[in-house]
C-alpha cells in the first residue's frame, strides 16, 4: 500500500489571484522558472477538487504548485474566499498572493495590448476596473502577500517573485534576499518598499551647474556631497541602522526585505548613499541587489 499524501508532505501551493491586468501571466512564467508545476485557470468544480488532494492530480513528484485563478471562473469572487478558508492545511500549505495595480497602470495596459477587460462587455473598461476591485476586496484581505505593479516591468515582477518564492519561506536559516534602491521622489515611491529613507535634506548637486549631467556614480558628485557637514554622519547612520536591522528580519523568516533611498530627482544624492550602503553590506558578508530606478531619466 503507498504512503498517504499526509505521510509524504503537504503539497507547497502558491494561488495566485487578482486583477485582470495585474500581471498574473508573468508571474506564472516565473513560477514555471522556479521549478513550479503550474495550473491555470480551472473551472471553479475542477477547482475544488484540486485543491483538495494536488499532489494526486499532478504527481507527487510536483511538490512545488503555482496556480493560477481569478474573475474569469464563473462565480470566482463570490464563491473562492470561502473556498480557500476550507483548503485542509494537513495535506496543502498555501500561500495566496494577489496582484493589483492602480486604474491608471490597468487601463493603459488594456489600451496598449488591445485586450478587453474580462468584465467590460457592457462597461467602460475604467468601471469594469472599478467592479473588479469590489468583487475581488474580500479575497484581496485573506492574501498572504500582495504586489502592486503598477511601476514593475517583467524584470522587476520576475525579481519580486523569486525574492518571495526562490526559497521557502518555512526553511530554518534560509538567505534573505535584500534589495537596495535608489529613486526619485518626483517620480513616486517604489512600491512593496519595506524600508524608505529621505535624503532631500542634504545639498542637491542638481543645481551646480558642472554637476547636473552627473550621477552619484561620478567621483565630482561623491567629492562634493563628502564636503557636506551631514553626509558623513548620514550615512554612516544608515549603514549602522541596516547592519542591527537585518539579522532581526532574517531571523523572522523573511525572504526578501527591500530597502529603498529616494532624493528629489533619484540621480544624485540617493544613487551615491546606496552605492556606499551596497558597499558596506557586502564588507559585512551581506549579498545585496543593487538597482538605481530614475538613474537615467
Amino acid at each position: 500500500m503507498g504512503q498517504t499524501q499526509a505521510a509524504r508532505g503537504r503539497a507547497e501551493l502558491v494561488i495566485v489571484t487578482g486583477l485582470a491586468g495585474s500581471g498574473k501571466s508573468t508571474v506564472a512564467k516565473c513560477f514555471e522558472d522556479l521549478g513550479y508545476y503550474v495550473v491555470d485557470n480551472l473551472p471553479l468544480p475542477l477547482l475544488r477538487e484540486f485543491l483538495a488532494k494536488p499532489l494526486q492530480l499532478v504527481g507527487d513528484e510536483h511538490r512545488k504548485i503555482a496556480l493560477i485563478t481569478d474573475a474569469r471562473a464563473k462565480g470566482f469572487a463570490a464563491e473562492f474566499p470561502a473556498i480557500f478558508r476550507g483548503i485542509d492545511r494537513t495535506h496543502v500549505h498555501p500561500t495566496l498572493l494577489f496582484l493589483e495595480a492602480s486604474d491608471e497602470s490597468l487601463i493603459r495596459r488594456f489600451s496598449e495590448t488591445r485586450r478587453p477587460h474580462p468584465l467590460s462587455k457592457d462597461l467602460p473598461v475604467a468601471d469594469a476596473i472599478q467592479q473588479e476591485r469590489a468583487m475581488l476586496d474580500e479575497l484581496r484581505g485573506l492574501a498572504d502577500l500582495v504586489f502592486d505593479t503598477s511601476q514593475w516591468n517583467v524584470h522587476e515582477i520576475r525579481s519580486k517573485v523569486n525574492h518571495a518564492f526562490a526559497q521557502p519561506t518555512q526553511a530554518a536559516g534560509a538567505e534573505m534576499q535584500v534589495a537596495l534602491t535608489s529613486f526619485g521622489f518626483k517620480y513616486g515611491i517604489p512600491t512593496g518598499s519595506d524600508l524608505l529613507f529621505d535624503v532631500r535634506f542634504l545639498p542637491n548637486p542638481h543645481f551646480v551647474p558642472e554637476l547636473r549631467p552627473l550621477t552619484g556614480q561620478d567621483e565630482p558628485v561623491l567629492t562634493y556631497l563628502e564636503q557636506q557637514p551631514d553626509f558623513h554622519d548620514l550615512v554612516e547612520r544608515l549603514a549602522d541602522l541596516l547592519l542591527y536591522l537585518l539579522p532581526r528580519y532574517r531571523k523572522e523568516n523573511r525572504s526578501y526585505l527591500s530597502v529603498a533611498v529616494g532624493c528629489t530627482g533619484g540621480r544624485h544624492r540617493s544613487v551615491a548613499i546606496v552605492e556606499i550602503l551596497e558597499r558596506r553590506l557586502r564588507e559585512a558578508g551581506w549579498s545585496p541587489r543593487l538597482g538605481h530606478r530614475d538613474i537615467e531619466r
